[in-house]
């Protein structure tokens, strides 16, 4: 990863300072973005991230790795798909709306936005559970 912790914005002559960017920043931005996308089931995140959720602190940036380049920004979204979902479509839309958001809420622009698909989350496993409880 780069030596650069946080992305430094200019506005040009008439600008009052500068503005900085954590990466935490973008990969918040990034999860929401992913997560509001229909046919994504979850966001991957690591047993860390699992146990503060249950805790009842909502981690918004689980699943999503942003890497500060010379190049630019590359984020990295891990996450599980519905099961009967056109994967490729719901990736690609993955990929617009975060590619989007970061265009508008920070007017930036994401060199690489790489969709890794981990897992498909099937709904008979929930029906199951609803059954078993009514029994």
């Amino acid at each position: 990863m780069s030596e650069q912790n946080i992305l430094e914005m200019s506005q040009g002559p008439s600008g009052l300072g500068k503005i900085e960017i954590a990466p935490e920043v973008i990969e918040v931005i990034a999860g929401i973005a992913a997560s509001e996308v229909e046919g994504v089931s979850q966001m991957r995140g690591n047993f860390a991230s699992g146990v503060v959720e249950r805790l009842g602190k909502k981690n918004h940036g689980k699943g999503v790795k942003v890497e500060l380049t010379e190049d630019g920004i590359k984020v990295d979204v891990y996450c599980l798909m519905k099961f009967g979902v056109s994967i490729p479509t719901v990736a690609q839309k993955v990929q617009d709306n975060i590619r989007q958001a970061l265009l508008n809420m920070t007017a930036l622009e994401a060199e690489e936005v790489n969709v890794h698909i981990v897992g498909i989350q099937f709904e008979t496993q929930k029906q199951e559970a609803e059954t078993e409880q009514e029994m």
